[in-house]
């Protein structure tokens, strides 16, 4: 690719680990100026000390998504630093593997807090400056279960499937104001996020899903995300044949296809 993300400001959410690490290591080898958020202020110093960022060309903020409340004032600490904010990638966010009626409403409200609106409150907090600029790059990890209601994840579906509907409505909204969204849906990604996924009791499964473990490099993830956004993608689905033939048998065959997918709900 060019030089497209060469001295943008990228600010990116959930940077301590998966996806969002891989984000970090490709954007600073496309010579992007990085800020790096997540609740884990260690891990991001890791993470910023083995892609040799500096306090030059790099930021860290901690954050924590589920305190969504209290965001509206995080982009002016990025804006004083580097004066603007070009890009802003929702990484961060928490999965789900437990059936619905062995879930409690407590769990529904966490992964609602975290992947939906700890993403859109941060979004509308860095708007008015993209707004004021007429220019910025909003790009949101959703998630092939944000197209297909996956069994075991009806919250984290259920939050993926709200994701795309506000950011499509905001790109719509905002088409004037020249701000670009790009929507991003992975598939199965080998990451920890099976491993952190949250129970039906709100507690972490701590243990790796063997669809996860086999899933796509979160480094091929990452170049592809990168890449949407530099070809102001409106969205690109990052998936394996059996995720993407899915996702074609939901659109030509669905009542075929819902057989199938209730054959996938046990535990």
């Amino acid at each position: 690719m060019g030089e497209f993300f060469k001295d943008k400001v990228v600010w990116i959410t959930g940077a301590s680990s998966g996806i969002g690490e891989s984000l970090v290591k490709e954007a600073a080898r496309r010579g992007a100026t990085l800020v790096l958020s997540s609740r884990r202020e260690k891990e991001l110093k890791r993470v910023r000390k083995e892609n040799g960022l500096t306090d030059s060309n790099s930021m860290i903020l901690p954050l924590d998504l589920e305190d969504y409340k209290k965001l509206g004032k995080v982009p002016a600490q990025v804006i004083k630093t580097f004066g603007k904010i070009d890009v802003l990638i929702n990484n961060g966010g928490i999965s789900q593997r437990s059936l619905a009626h062995e879930t409690s409403l407590d769990t529904y409200e966490t992964l609602m807090k975290v992947n939906y609106f700890g993403n859109i409150a941060l979004t509308l907090a860095v708007l008015p400056h993209m707004r004021e600029r007429k220019q910025g790059w909003v790009s949101t990890i959703a998630s092939v279960a944000g197209l297909i209601g996956v069994p075991l994840r009806t919250g984290y579906s259920s939050t993926k499937f709200a994701l795309t509907g506000f950011y499509e409505a905001l790109r719509a909204e905002n088409a004037k104001e020249n701000l670009k969204v790009t929507l991003v849906y992975p598939g199965f990604v080998k990451t920890n996020i099976s491993h952190n996924a949250l129970k039906g009791d709100g507690t972490p499964q701590k243990k790796m899903d063997n669809v996860i473990e086999n899933g796509i490099d979160a480094d091929e993830c990452a170049r592809k995300i990168l890449d949407a956004i530099e070809n102001e993608d409106l969205q690109v689905i990052i998936a394996g044949g059996k995720e993407k033939f899915g996702l074609f048998l939901r659109h030509y065959f669905p009542k075929f296809f819902a057989k199938f997918l209730s054959k996938t709900a046990v535990t």
